[in-house]
């Protein structure tokens, strides 16, 4: 099957000119956006697209004058204000961006990656006056429902911005399979913590993604750290996949578990244990300091069993209360110990890396099967084939064979 034709010529003009913009980065040494809005001069910018050398963006950059008259005099003004604001720490246009990026209108998400490509060079010019060590942390949290997550992240939070920290909440909720609403309610729960000036929290439908991340995740957590909050925690649903995909996304895995999570059988049944860095049993206070104790133990006897995903850290499992506050302060010595350890040895510089391909390889499946969706070829035979499948006339299995097969002879 030949996509990319296909896909470039449903980009159409504005999504070529897009790639070009990005293409020009290099030759440039300026993100020349915008007739010269977007400036910069460090060197990171000459990086930004592997394996493109200068010599080879000069070609590019020579059409890229007719190209910047594809986006109008709002669109510019737009980016630049959202840009300023953002480097800038307003809250607002932080909002107003990641609200650009979980658009579904097609211009829009093109202006988006404009938007993006920027703050991404922005941060690895101060990730290169770090000495190339990241200057953020992201922590994804997750756990089965009623662990207590929102709780645990707003004390976990409060602590933080009284010691100086910036802290970024970006808390997925499940969207109704019936209705496609979402209750957003981490926000609410959070009460005191949404009213912390250095704090930032998101609520975020998944809008139907598998795995209870929405497909923007990613993108978030980079503007929230263009923005300068050194923390970002991910909360996830806690429905099963979404536990896999956040551990693809950030630094460090934290799975929160209730004191009558079930045994240690039952914790290495569920499989998400092998990825977490981090066990902690919430609810830890009153009567149940003993479940919690308990579970703690069966626990750390589990992870023993797992195969190690560092050679650098060992799982810990620690057991802490959101309602006295009690662990609280030992469970962030642990992350912090976690994250010098990585960094000194380099494991979370190659884990990012390794995260970025993922990133890329699941927006060029969401693309590729949006693309496929919307082939003329499919669209008319898919009615006719479900309608054969759900009387079952024919197998799913053949069905699908059938719409590849015209998709594939009508693209090539």
């Amino acid at each position: 099957m030949h996509l990319m034709p296909n896909i470039c010529h449903k980009m159409g003009r504005s999504g070529l000119s897009l790639l070009r913009y990005i293409s020009s980065f290099c030759a440039t040494r300026t993100c020349c956006l915008h007739q010269g809005i977007f400036t910069g001069s460090h060197p990171c910018y000459q990086s930004i697209i592997p394996g493109h050398s200068c010599q080879h963006s000069r070609g590019i950059s020579t059409a890229l004058s007719q190209h910047i008259r594809d986006l109008s005099g709002p669109e510019q003004r737009l980016l630049t204000k959202l840009y300023e604001g953002l480097i800038g720490g307003q809250r607002a246009s932080l909002a107003e961006s990641i609200t650009l990026v979980e658009t579904q209108h097609p211009r829009k998400k093109e202006l988006a990656q404009v938007l993006l490509q920027k703050v991404l060079a922005y941060r690895m010019e101060q990730e290169s006056c770090n000495g190339g060590k990241p200057v953020a942390f992201r922590v994804g949290l997750s756990g089965p429902p009623g662990a207590g997550k929102s709780s645990f992240i707003e004390v976990v939070g409060k602590m933080l911005t009284g010691r100086g920290h910036k802290v970024s909440v970006l808390a997925v909720d499940p969207s109704s399979c019936t209705t496609g609403g979402s209750l957003m309610g981490d926000k609410t729960r959070m009460t005191e913590l949404s009213r912390d000036m250095n704090a930032f929290i998101r609520p975020s439908p998944t809008s139907g993604t598998l795995g209870g991340v929405t497909r923007t995740t990613n993108e978030a957590i980079v503007l929230c750290e263009g923005a300068g909050y050194d923390i970002v925690l991910v909360e996830t649903v806690g429905v099963g996949q979404s536990e896999f995909a956040v551990a693809d996304m950030v630094d460090m895995f934290v799975l929160l578990i209730p004191p009558a999570g079930g045994d240690e059988l039952q914790g290495i049944k569920r499989g998400i244990i092998e990825r977490a860095d981090l066990v902690v049993v919430t609810k830890s206070d009153g009567d149940l300091v003993v479940p919690a104790r308990r579970i703690q133990t069966e626990y750390t006897s589990a992870l023993k069993l797992l195969r190690r995903q560092s050679k650098t850290w060992n799982p810990k499992v620690v057991r802490a209360s959101s309602h006295t506050g009690e662990g609280i302060p030992e469970v962030w010595a642990k992350m912090e110990s976690y994250r010098e350890a990585m960094l000194a040895s380099g494991e979370l510089q190659g884990r990012r890396r390794a995260q970025q391909k993922v990133w890329m390889w699941s927006l060029i499946q969401e693309n590729v099967l949006c693309h496929f969706q919307n082939h003329p070829s499919v669209r008319e035979a898919l009615p006719h084939l479900e309608e054969r499948v759900t009387r079952g006339s024919i197998s799913p299995g053949l069905a699908a064979d059938l719409l590849l097969k015209a998709f594939s002879s009508s693209s090539s």
